[in-house]
């Protein structure tokens, strides 16, 4: 799973190699051990997914049958709900050979605008998606950095690195993808946003049929949104299969 790469670093910091790990929030499991706290999240970089094609076509001027690349199943899920008529294929490797992979093997691949910033190459981007249509994955654009707890140094050095926007908005769509038991094998989604006093959110699920919906309350509260949020999606999902 995902979180493979996490849980090796982790062991680090639980042995004392190291003092701090910075982690792509969008991999950091939602259980974390308990000798260990996200000590800072970063500002959100964009939160979007994008869409890089070989002959910069965006999604929807992509022939019938086109070959897009993804390994995300909330991203497959999404594609497919907009232009069913593509094929999906599995997309693996670093930044790089997947953008190599466009001029060779693949129509268009679908990645994180995040990614392609941070190294430099969103001039590669053919297509942004706007998050509350496609939405992103639960952190998709946050960085944390993760330390042993009770580590009174490195959570001093953490203060001027600390988002507590970013904060508030990870903590409202962790709530949500831990309510509804995500992991790497469930299509789920999660994007919230902050209006003044207010938190704003999209989420998505897909168990055989997608759902969508958007929920909204304080920022004072965003666990409780987020759980809420998620109650909305399971009591759809439920009313649906009743209904069948």
């Amino acid at each position: 799973g995902k979180g493979l790469f996490v849980k090796e670093i982790e062991q680090e910091l639980l042995q004392g190699s190291i003092d701090m790990a910075v982690h792509s929030m969008k991999d950091v499991p939602t259980e974390i051990p308990d000798e260990l706290e996200i000590g800072a999240v970063s500002q959100r970089e964009d939160p979007r997914d994008v869409l890089v094609s070989r002959e910069g076509r965006d999604l929807y001027s992509l022939p019938a049958g086109a070959v897009v690349g993804t390994s995300s199943l909330r991203r497959q899920v999404q594609i497919l709900r907009l232009r069913p008529d593509l094929n999906i294929v599995p997309l693996r490797g670093n930044i790089l050979t997947r953008l190599n992979k466009v001029k060779t093997e693949f129509d268009a691949i679908v990645l994180a605008a995040a990614g392609l910033k941070r190294a430099g190459l969103e001039a590669n981007i053919t297509q942004y998606f706007a998050p509350t249509e496609f939405v992103p994955a639960v952190g998709q654009g946050i960085l944390g950095i993760e330390i042993r707890k009770n580590d009174n140094i490195s959570q001093e050095i953490l203060k001027c690195l600390h988002n507590p926007q970013a904060f508030t908005c990870i903590q409202a769509e962790r709530a949500f993808l831990t309510r509804l038991n995500g992991g790497c094998h469930v299509p789920i989604g999660a994007y919230a946003w902050m209006e003044g006093e207010k938190l704003k959110m999209y989420g998505m699920f897909y168990q055989g049929k997608m759902i969508r919906e958007y929920a909204e309350g304080s920022a004072n509260h965003p666990q409780e949104l987020g759980i809420a949020l998620a109650e909305k999606i399971i009591q759809l999902y439920t009313n649906c299969h009743l209904e069948v």
